[in-house]
């Protein structure tokens, strides 16, 4: 019932999204960029509302407090300690392989603020649990959401890079210091 009304929220409110739908995909990592607003959560909602899908996120432990942790938890998040090295690539494709059926999704900017790149855990995670990396791309000038193909990290991680980034590059609105300084191929 929640999901039927945040999905029709999300129509209402005027986002569409775009790009192959990766119904029946079993696991994924989804890849969620660029990460510019406190929005993006709940245009995420709207994303998993409307595609039906339960794709649960890593988020900053930092949301994970007294108060609000039960909810964030509630809503699929697992915290992520991003102050100190943590093993934090083997803990997820641990976590992974042991379901039988999961979608994790994150911001591999790590913040809200402007980065010069992205952090490249996700790509480890992916590759270490043999995983697809759904690309996801958030406009909200334009009110879309585009979504890529599955993307099955290969053996030339160079060549997936350049693969993601130009990805993020042809969404036109994003101008994040990140791709701007990534070689287009």
């Amino acid at each position: 019932m929640a999901s039927k009304l945040i999905a029709k929220l999300f129509q209402w409110a005027g986002w569409r999204i775009e790009g192959p739908r990766p119904i029946g995909l079993k696991k994924a990592i989804w890849v969620v960029a660029p990460h510019s607003s406190n929005y993006d959560f709940f245009v995420g909602l709207g994303v998993r509302a409307t595609l039906g899908m339960d794709i649960g996120f890593l988020a900053k432990k930092e949301l994970f407090n007294w108060y609000s942790g039960w909810f964030f938890r509630w809503m699929g998040g697992y915290p992520v300690e991003r102050n100190k090295t943590t093993n934090l690539v083997d803990a997820v494709v641990s976590l992974i392989n042991s379901q039988e059926s999961i979608h994790l999704s994150l911001a591999p900017e790590g913040t809200r603020s402007d980065v010069e790149k992205l952090k490249t855990g996700f790509y480890y995670m992916a590759k270490g649990a043999q995983v697809p990396i759904i690309l996801v791309s958030f406009s909200h000038s334009k009110k879309r959401v585009v979504l890529s193909a599955p993307l099955y990290p290969g053996t030339d991680s160079s060549e997936d890079m350049t693969t993601l980034y130009n990805f993020y590059r042809q969404q036109g609105d994003v101008h994040k210091a990140w791709i701007l300084n990534t070689p287009a191929s």
